[in-house]
């Protein structure tokens, strides 16, 4: 094996890529030394130049393709290779579901979880216009001030002005555009975050797959409203289509989160809907709700079809709720479900959405989701069913146990990153856990992300 220190920086090497590492990255060697190089493919015969290295790997970049991956092929979007936001729009759809379900094997493997059933991928409905939440930072150029929206450089803060995004909504690119063209007469400008100045922060869109309605949410560097922000909302409200309101969030911290703790809505509606397993959800400027809804609905339904055959009304914990869209789906199949979540605002909107959808076997709970695991597990409560949908950092272990204590006997963990469900289910199957089945959907088409729903056999 070559040591680190016979690899030297800005030195050409021609390698071939073996697989992609769950970052998105190829993974190549050189006589034994691992390099991570970006955009590129399994297979690919490359020139690469290493840029940075550690005792234990490195990184590099393309030089040449000397010879391209069948996978390989020309990106639909023009600004693939500059913008940060479709790692792996170079490579062909169905390669890419059958990379995503590798990236899902190797973070079980690495952690000595093998002989589990890990399924084709559920590929996603749509492969373009499917994202519907839509983030983007605003600035603008020194000279001549003109506003830029987009999204950022990969590894940087630089924007990369975005006139037409091929994966989300074709309407959301006219409301970008109009406000790109229209603020100025409003003396709105842009964000320029190295001196914490001007008006603009990010434009973000919530758009509805099932009415094609919008929200859009103006987040701007300041502690109250302005005359020159609601003349902007007003101006976007009345003179596009498909908004149903618009709305400001202040955020006027040097801080990297897009929206701040308020948003107050300046016309039009604050909310737009969805469906869900035939349930129908609201979702406003703070709600975490699935950016693919169709893909989404996939997974609900699923776990409902899952449900329905193998238990006879069971009762249901939903923990790390948000607003109950598991619990929601789920009534249907269920004797009673229990929805945990510490959100105040998201426990506010499930029970609007509860009532809208004349559902009368759930209850929710507003509180720390240990907390309440504790008190649940001291009164013995019991369930036959946990759902466990936590952020990508993943469950603490404290969360996991209370889980164990909880449930009679399935737990469903549905999960956005590989490499913390590997680490849960490895805690899971050391407390005698068996892992029945994995089932990946492909949530973020052309990206390295890849959500999972696991069957765990209490």
């Amino acid at each position: 094996m070559r040591q680190v220190t016979d690899i030297d920086i800005n030195k050409l090497y021609e390698v071939k890529v073996e697989k992609l590492s769950n970052l998105g990255y190829g993974i190549a060697k050189i006589d034994g030394f691992v390099v991570f190089i970006p955009n590129s493919c399994p297979d690919d015969e490359l020139k690469i130049k290493i840029t940075k290295k550690n005792k234990n790997f490195g990184h590099a970049e393309i030089v040449e393709i000397i010879k391209p991956s069948e996978s390989r092929i020309e990106p639909f979007c023009k600004m693939q290779k500059v913008c940060g936001a479709c790692q792996l729009q170079f490579i062909d759809y169905e390669s890419q579901l059958k990379y995503k379900k590798e990236i899902v094997e190797d973070c079980m493997h690495s952690l000595s979880l093998k002989d589990i059933q890990i399924n084709d991928v559920i590929p996603s409905p749509e492969i373009k216009e499917f994202r519907h939440k839509i983030q983007y930072p605003i600035s603008e150029t020194k000279e001549s001030k003109r506003m830029l929206a987009g999204y950022y450089k990969s590894g940087s803060h630089e924007i990369v002005n975005i006139k037409h995004c091929p994966i989300q909504p074709s309407y959301c690119d006219k409301i970008i555009e109009f406000i790109r063209e229209n603020s100025k007469q409003y003396n709105v400008s842009g964000y320029i975050e190295s001196k914490h100045s001007g008006d603009l922060r990010h434009v973000v869109i919530r758009s509805s797959a099932f009415n094609n309605k919008s929200l859009v949410i103006l987040v701007v560097n300041s502690d109250k409203i302005k005359d020159k922000f609601t003349k902007l909302a007003e101006c976007i409200y009345n003179n596009l289509p498909n908004i149903s309101g618009v709305g400001i969030n202040f955020n006027n911290k040097k801080t990297n989160l897009i929206l701040g703790n308020r948003t107050d809505f300046v016309i039009g509606d604050k909310y737009i809907y969805e469906t869900l397993c035939d349930k129908t959800f609201k979702v406003s400027a703070n709600t975490f709700f699935q950016v693919n809804p169709k893909s989404a609905n996939n997974i609900f339904i699923y776990i409902r079809d899952y449900i329905s055959k193998n238990f006879n009304n069971p009762s249901i914990l939903d923990a790390y709720a948000g607003i109950a869209a598991f619990g929601i789906c789920m009534s249907d199949t269920a004797s009673k479900v229990v929805s945990v979540e510490e959100v105040k605002e998201s426990v506010d909107l499930a029970n609007e959405i509860i009532n809208d959808n004349n559902i009368n076997n759930i209850k929710t709970i507003c509180m720390d989701a240990g907390k309440c695991f504790s008190e649940m597990a001291n009164s013995d409560e019991k369930f036959d069913i946990t759902i466990l949908d936590p952020p990508r950092k993943g469950c603490t272990k404290e969360s996991l146990e209370y889980a164990l204590k909880l449930t009679t006997k399935k737990i469903i963990y549905v999960s956005c990153n590989p490499s913390s469900l590997a680490r849960d289910l490895k805690f899971l199957t050391g407390k005698g856990c068996k892992i029945k089945s994995i089932q990946p959907f492909d949530m973020f088409p052309h990206t390295y992300h890849i959500e999972n729903v696991v069957i765990i056999d209490r």
